[in-house]
């Protein structure tokens, strides 16, 4: 069983060359100022052009107008956007043919009928990323280290496709891949020494733990 990794939130040269070290497919960078693992474009433009060629790299923003998503395509040079707020199926229509670029649309997962929010979005959005809702009082929609029930996502249609995210971490990845199948997974706060600091050993860690519950699965 082949299982993608995604590494998000990636801030500095260390916490890159680990992501890619391990394996990452995909190398994610933040831009939302809310956040502790919010990056400058310029930074991000130039950790991307070091990715280039072994991983993908993923702009995630939240709620961005055209100017900043301008800013951030020009600057950057993402393999593909990921919009984390509430933007509508429309509005993912319309950045797609504005940009040209693959989107991921993050969706967030309390009970099953938060996926029922997957059907507008179908034939629009390239992939979809679960993640857990946030607690209350967080102003992140993302990357707060929290989980939601992933047997809810049993029921879904195999042939939707998603990253797998929200609290992940070495102690559950492999429960959760276990309970969920996911071929593509994605980690932030997981891997985090503190909000928005990479720690390098738990990057490791976390892709031994990807691979030895790979092996499990595909025994």
């Amino acid at each position: 069983m082949d299982i993608s990794v995604k590494i998000c939130g990636l801030k500095t040269d260390r916490a890159l060359e680990a992501a890619l070290s391990g394996g990452a497919a995909y190398v994610g960078f933040i831009f939302f100022p809310k956040s502790p693992r919010h990056i400058a474009l310029e930074d991000a433009s130039r950790l991307s052009a070091l990715a280039c060629g072994r991983a993908q790299s993923v702009a995630v923003s939240v709620n961005a107008d055209d100017s900043m998503l301008e800013s951030i395509v020009t600057t950057v040079q993402p393999d593909i956007l990921q919009l984390h707020g509430s933007e509508s199926p429309e509005r993912l229509a319309a950045i797609k043919r504005r940009f040209g670029l693959p989107v991921i649309k993050a969706l967030a997962i309390r009970d099953r009928a938060d996926l029922d929010l997957v059907d507008p979005y179908r034939g629009i959005a390239d992939r979809f990323l679960f993640d857990a809702k946030p607690p209350v009082g967080s102003d992140l929609p993302g990357g707060n280290g929290v989980s939601f029930d992933w047997t809810l996502l049993s029921g879904l249609d195999s042939d939707i496709d998603y990253m797998l995210s929200g609290g992940l971490n070495v102690g559950n990845i492999a429960t959760a891949l276990n309970q969920t199948k996911a071929n593509s997974i994605d980690v932030s706060s997981g891997v985090e020494s503190a909000p928005g600091s990479k720690d390098i050993s738990l990057i490791a860690e976390f892709f031994e733990a990807v691979a030895a519950a790979r092996q499990r699965l595909s025994a």
